[in-house]
């Protein structure tokens, strides 16, 4: 991913400043664009933002220092600049004491300015970069998706608050779909680790090959394809939480590798000599019976005992039914905000057939048939039809191609109280036509 340049408007009457200003800071590396005067930098900001403006204080109608008042108005945060061949200490401390961050005198010392703008640019890095941290822990902090009031998922709550504040090994067990990563970024984003990363490595995905040099990381020339140095997972998570999913699936050689690395919190890049030390947490998660894998010594005991300080259970959804109409309101607001919806309701029929469930694939599964039905649907509700599931109960009686449309007919007719007017634009026919497929099927209002 290409990161992102810092952004510069200039914003000076004369051309000459302009497009000397302009190729400096190109050639910097920034993205630069001009406006001749603040009436026409004022309606390029409302289309967009900048990191950095560089304005002249003295300009035809309105002048810097007024632009920068507006600015403000506006709610944005530029770092401003001002610019001025009128230097007097009275300007200088006027236009500090309104928020500017800095001013510089023409003629421009070309060093002098690349220095102001690169400390510029450091200051919008490092707050973009708090920002996004900041973001990211009270995003982890909330985790939206653990949803449950049923008993079953209020102990898992209580377990997680519990455990989140040692530094304890985790396994995170259950079936497929229930969001064993889930419980795994609340627990690091309640504990003191939570302004470090969490990083996740899903160890069924990858051979032992590539699992080795993901979690170890490799040295330039280790193996065909090594063109440079690159860190490991597990010295990506020092002070931080390392996140192992599927860890049923390692091979012996990865146990063994494993369990050395718990022991000692060190180990060796492949193709490596140095000994590296790293200070992380581990939460693993499974979906397979790993005590059962030790029994038939696929999985090592002793592994199985360092990893198995605490183990977390969630339940499947089946065991917890009273909590599926809470998610379905929460996977209904997460996808029409997506989408630029309106929230939309469940009709009886669909919210009766989806308690109903036995979801094999748990509350992932949940959440794709809410997706796909809002995706699907354009009305104000979620129906039954609109459900994959759905359409295989409605269909379930149908015998033929005939009773499917017998039973169409019947039920938009039922729906528009028999007005054939509406009924027919519904389905998309003429009346007539809608008329001779009553005749057809001997179709009756109230008989359906």
């Amino acid at each position: 991913m290409t990161e992102k340049k810092v952004s510069i408007l200039v914003v000076d009457d004369e051309e000459s400043v302009r497009d000397s200003l302009y190729n400096w800071f190109i050639d910097d590396g920034y993205a630069v664009e001009c406006a001749e005067n603040a009436k026409q930098a004022l309606t390029m900001l409302e289309a967009r933002d900048f990191d950095i403006i560089l304005a002249d204080i003295k300009m035809p109608g309105m002048d810097g220092m007024e632009m920068h008042r507006r600015i403000k108005i506006l709610k944005k945060e530029p770092i401003f600049i001002i610019m001025t061949a009128f230097a007097s200490v009275d300007t200088a401390v006027q236009a500090l004491k309104n928020g500017a961050y800095d001013y510089v005198t023409k003629p421009f010392d070309p060093d002098d300015l690349s220095h102001l703008i690169r400390n510029a640019a450091s200051h919008v890095t490092l707050e973009a970069e708090n920002k996004s941290l900041k973001d990211r822990i009270t995003t982890l902090e909330d985790v939206d998706d653990l949803i449950g009031e049923s008993e079953a998922m209020q102990q898992v709550l209580r377990e997680v608050e519990s455990v989140a504040q040692s530094n304890s090994s985790v396994i995170v067990t259950g079936e497929s779909g229930t969001g064993k990563e889930l419980i795994a970024r609340a627990i690091h984003a309640n504990s003191p680790r939570k302004y470090f990363p969490l990083i996740s490595v899903h160890c069924g995905a990858l051979s032992e090959s590539l699992l080795e040099s993901e979690l170890f990381g490799h040295e330039k020339g280790a193996f065909t394809g090594a063109t440079f140095n690159r860190k490991g997972r597990f010295e990506m998570a020092d002070g931080g939480t390392i996140f192992l999913d599927e860890i049923g699936t390692i091979s012996p050689k990865m146990q063994i590798e494993l369990l050395r690395v718990l022991e000692t919190r060190s180990f060796v890049r492949v193709g490596g000599n140095k000994e590296i030390s790293s200070d992380f947490r581990v939460i693993c998660a499974t979906n397979r019976d790993l005590k059962s894998m030790v029994d038939n010594g696929t999985f090592r005991e002793d592994l199985y005992y360092r990893l198995n300080v605490v183990n977390i259970r969630i339940p499947p959804l089946r065991e917890r039914v009273e909590d599926i109409p809470l998610l379905i309101n929460h996977f209904i607001r997460k996808y029409c905000k997506s989408m630029s919806r309106d929230l939309i309701a469940v009709e009886p029929a669909a919210l009766k057939h989806l308690q109903e469930l036995e979801y094999p694939g748990n509350v992932r599964e949940l959440e794709n048939m809410i997706e796909r039905a809002i995706v699907i649907g354009n009305g104000k509700e979620i129906r039954l039809n609109d459900l994959p599931m759905g359409k295989e109960v409605m269909s379930s009686s149908i015998e033929s191609l005939d009773d499917l449309e017998r039973k169409h007919i019947s039920s938009i007719l039922d729906k528009y109280n028999w007005n054939i007017s509406r009924a027919s634009k519904a389905l998309n026919v003429d009346r007539a036509t809608l008329y001779n497929k009553i005749k057809k099927y001997d179709l009756k209002k109230g008989s359906r």
